[in-house]
């Protein structure tokens, strides 16, 4: 039989096993956007029911899955489901996404092509809040699962599946008590994979080819708050130098003096892997980073698009001060968040930040974020399986590791996994990846499917 066939035919029976009771992959993600599973920093606001909802759905939508694996429910509104292995000798694997989403910022409904929780399908696309962040992710698991339970397929190796419901807000409800259940159990996984890395259709050092991003570590977390206090007042008498004033000072400087750029191991192997693919003299730089790698941090920090791959970032995010326009307030707060390279301690932050405020006035402190996760193995082991899982959908895709600019709830499964991935295994466009936590997301009816199949392949090769 031919490739062409081979590959005709896959494509025809995966169809056949994402439709049952007449319903679509997606017309299944389309209505789990419908539940508003939406995580607040104010928990107070946090429809719990949503989440209970959403369990109800999932029991319904995947039967087998429910039905023949291990189900528990971790701290009412997080899923743990395990599907054991014939083998009891081969460590098993985790697959991890989160059910809640970000909330829609107010005012923004009609920048979106349909209502955000709509959970429409139309076009070819998927459209609504999670689609790519995350449920695509939770939904794209159970329907492998799924379809491989319906087809007799049996891992040696043991499966478990772990779906956290407040990773938007730091995890520390749905995957840190997931993780600790696993560690009451005993269990020790050979590596997981959770969200973060993706296939780019148009990655702008590949525009022609399809980069598949599979990141090996993520960057730290940590958020200062600055407090300044002082003489507050009526505003007819202000003093010489008010708080908000001495604030501001105070974060121009820190906005100022970004941290230094570095070249840090992930984000070299990326560029390594890439520079057989690039024109030259960009592969010469690509391929001796042993002499370059200042020159090409520096010019990667110039670019928004890049700068985060070379640096600790800095980014004020948060200002208050003040109750009434004609009085001087006696207290003005802010909170600058950075996201660390591997490498760069909390310490060492405060102590920078510290430096340059230099104004005993103004009072820093911060909350220890947990653990941030190392750098995993992308020589072998489960990068391979990824690896062979996305070459077996896309043959044509060149597979990097990377750096995930942003953080997952992949900490908390530090003590659990010998080594954690980031990838669910959707083709979007740089464009399209921006809609996270913004406006108008959506994710390819094509492309998730593709997803699930990577899914599967994992599940398949990881079991060897």
């Amino acid at each position: 039989m031919s490739r062409f066939f081979i590959v005709l035919l896959v494509g025809l029976l995966l169809k056949i096993s994402m439709s049952y009771g007449g319903v679509t992959a997606a017309e299944r993600l389309g209505e789990a956007i419908q539940f508003r599973t939406v995580s607040y920093q104010d928990r107070s606001r946090i429809n719990l029911k949503e989440f209970q909802r959403l369990h109800t759905f999932l029991r319904a939508s995947f039967p087998l899955v429910f039905s023949q694996l291990e189900v528990e429910t971790i701290n009412d509104y997080s899923l743990l489901i395990r599907w054991p292995g014939s083998d009891p000798d081969l460590d098993p694997i985790l697959f991890t996404a989160h059910m809640d989403v970000v909330p829609i910022e107010p005012g923004t409904e009609e920048d979106w092509e349909y209502p955000p929780f709509a959970g429409v399908v139309a076009d070819g696309r998927i459209y609504g809040r999670g689609s790519l962040d995350n449920k695509q992710g939770v939904l794209g698991n159970l329907e492998a699962a799924e379809s491989l339970l319906a087809e007799g397929f049996a891992p040696a190796r043991t499966l478990v599946f772990a779906f956290g419901h407040d990773e938007e807000i730091s995890g520390k409800q749905g995957a840190k008590k997931l993780a600790e259940r696993m560690r009451e159990k005993g269990w020790h996984f050979a590596w997981m994979v959770d969200e973060g890395g993706m296939v780019i259709s148009d990655y702008p050092l590949l525009p022609d080819i399809p980069a598949a991003i599979i990141n090996v570590a993520e960057k730290g977390y940590l958020t200062l708050t600055l407090v300044a206090t002082g003489e507050g007042g009526h505003s007819s008498r202000p003093p010489e130098l008010s708080t908000i004033g001495r604030l501001s000072a105070a974060l121009e400087r820190i906005e100022r003096n970004p941290f230094p750029t570095r070249m840090v191991g992930p984000v070299a192997a990326m560029l390594e892997t890439m520079a057989a693919h690039v024109e030259q003299p960009t592969r010469f730089f690509f391929d001796n980073l042993w002499l370059t790698s200042w020159v090409v941090a520096g010019i990667m920090s110039e670019d928004p698009m890049t700068n985060s791959f070379v640096r600790t970032t800095t980014a004020l995010t948060m200002f208050n001060a003040g109750v009434k326009e004609n009085v001087v307030p006696q207290r003005a707060e802010a909170k600058v968040n950075f996201r660390l390279l591997p490498g760069d301690t909390p310490d060492e932050v405060v102590s920078y930040v510290t430096g340059l405020v230099n104004d005993p006035e103004i009072e820093i402190s911060y909350d220890q974020w947990d653990k941030t996760p190392g750098i995993s193995d992308y020589s072998s082991g489960g990068f391979t399986v990824i690896s062979e899982a996305i070459s077996a959908v896309y043959p044509g895709a060149v597979i990097v590791p990377s750096l995930l600019v942003a953080t997952t709830d992949t900490r908390h499964y530090i003590d659990v996994s010998d080594n954690q991935y980031r990838f669910h295994g959707m083709l979007v466009s740089v464009g399209q990846a921006a809609s996270v936590h913004g406006n108008n997301e959506y994710l390819g009816v094509q492309s998730y499917e593709n997803a699930i199949e990577i899914a599967r392949q994992m599940m398949i090769l990881g079991t060897r």
